[in-house]
């Protein structure tokens, strides 16, 4: 079985967000054993996954972020968009487009302490399309 279908995440402020109940809640019928693959269709936000528990790690994952890709630098040409731009196209492209979760017993296979994240690169990205790719049994 392949199952393909598109998630609207709710426009979102710069910083990492999980995203993992809401992501949950729009899959509702899991396989019993396969893979779940998310694809970001956007070019200045990204997925991960990382610490779901503690949300001093979402703050200081967007701090991280924003002290190695500086907004402003004078050898950037890609301005017209504003300041946060460039850094987030950035900032994206270290990060990644996509993620790969397994699934068992109908449920994402994910550890303990982990979550998906969107980081969200721009002051006032949007709403975010990711595309839900379901490869299972």
């Amino acid at each position: 079985m392949i199952i393909q279908r598109e998630i609207l995440l709710t426009s979102r402020h710069r910083g990492a967000h999980l995203i993992t109940h809401e992501i949950e809640q729009q899959l509702t019928s899991l396989p019993k054993v396969g893979i779940l693959h998310l694809f970001i269709k956007h070019t200045s936000a990204a997925l991960t996954i990382n610490e779901n528990a503690d949300p001093d790690v979402r703050t200081d994952l967007a701090s991280i972020f924003d002290h190695i890709v500086k907004e402003r630098e004078p050898y950037y040409q890609h301005t017209l968009e504003g300041a946060d731009d460039m850094p987030a196209h950035a900032k994206s492209t270290i990060v990644g487009s996509s993620i790969t979760i397994p699934i068992s017993n109908h449920k994402l296979n994910l550890g303990i302490w982990q979550g998906i994240y969107l980081f969200e690169f721009r002051n006032y990205g949007g709403k975010r399309n990711i595309v839900a790719t379901i490869i299972g049994e």
